[in-house]
């Protein structure tokens, strides 16, 4: 009985005439149109201009690409400069080979710069991000099952997938998707990250922060099971060490943010009005209208009683009842006299 599980494409490149349309660059690129669309809608909801985010996008994903792409060429150097190999090969990145440990550190680099060029804070930029770099990474993923790389090890489990090349010491069978797992598990960090950011929020940074933390947290799980060549420490694989590493500095930095700086930020970019929203783009906030009502109503009740007819009148009739007063007293005098 032949077992189910998850078919690896046949190859990884389609060629449209002369052009080549690589599965893993492709995946890239929807991700990265995925990551700007949700996070200027985000910006926009905080009160952000449109376009701000796409702007800024083209600092963070060149810095991004190079950085993820340094990242591995330094840790995975064997596959590059060992003896057989072409170091040209550290330059095809369109074959696969991103860290995203140094695509996010080279990427905020490249936010920073943008976001200076027009006055506005990164940890605001980045919070309004974080959940479309999330979805980003998510289908970026799926780049690696068109590779057919980074899965996990052997298994008969229905959802396994089948790896047919044998290309760099690959062994053709079935094994866990751990690029699946990864996918599946960026989709919840996302969803888990615009939660909380309605519930809670978070600003100056900790939406972010809380990407990241999440993320680390289920990388950890995932490296471990993993196969491929990599550098150990201790027994645990280079991303392990690096996955928590970060993880930590992410929850120190969230609690250490709230402590120095809770709220959010009422105003992210220069020249726009504040804003309360909770960043999400459905959520909307009358309280500018209900905080008029309340002020005018206030100025009602503290204005002195308007002026009457029978208020303007009164005056008169009093001073005519003090004169028939004086004349009813000489009179009472003048008898007395008499």
């Amino acid at each position: 009985m032949e077992l189910a599980f998850i078919p690896s494409p046949s190859r990884g490149v389609l060629h449209l005439g002369p052009i080549p349309l690589r599965g893993y660059a492709f995946c890239i690129i929807i991700g990265v149109f995925v990551a700007v669309w949700l996070g200027n809608r985000r910006w926009i909801a905080r009160g952000g201009r449109p376009g701000t985010v796409a702007d800024i996008a083209v600092w963070a994903v060149p810095f991004g690409l190079i950085g993820g792409r340094l990242y591995h060429v330094i840790t995975d150097y064997q596959l590059y400069f060992s003896e057989g190999r072409d170091w040209v090969d550290a330059f095809k990145i369109w074959e696969g080979g991103l860290g995203i440990w140094g695509a996010i550190a080279f990427g905020a680099l490249g936010a920073w710069i943008g976001a200076r060029r027009r006055g506005i804070p990164l940890p605001a930029y980045a919070d309004a991000v974080a959940p479309g770099i999330a979805l980003a990474q998510a289908i970026g993923r799926w780049g690696n099952w068109f590779n057919q790389e980074l899965y996990g090890k052997a298994t008969d489990l229905p959802w396994a997938v089948e790896i047919t090349s044998t290309t760099d010491g690959r062994v053709p069978g079935t094994y866990h998707p751990t690029f699946l797992y990864e996918s599946l598990w960026c989709i919840g960090v996302a969803l888990l990250v615009i939660w909380a950011d309605r519930r809670f929020k978070l600003g100056h940074g900790r939406a972010f922060a809380l990407y990241v933390a999440a993320y680390c947290a289920g990388r950890f799980w995932i490296e471990y099971m993993r196969v491929d060549d990599a550098h150990h420490i201790l027994g645990l694989r280079l991303n392990n060490w690096t996955a928590l590493l970060v993880f930590l500095l992410a929850v120190v930095y969230m609690v250490l943010s709230a402590r120095s700086r809770p709220g959010r930020e009422a105003v992210v970019e220069p020249g726009t009005e504040p804003s309360d929203g909770a960043g999400d783009p459905e959520e909307s906030d009358g309280s500018a209208a209900d905080g008029e009502k309340a002020d005018a109503d206030a100025a009602d009740e503290d204005a002195p009683p308007a002026a009457t007819a029978d208020d303007t009148e009164r005056p008169d009739e009093t001073a005519d009842g003090a004169d028939r007063a004086r004349d009813v007293k000489d009179g009472a005098d003048s008898a007395k006299k008499g």
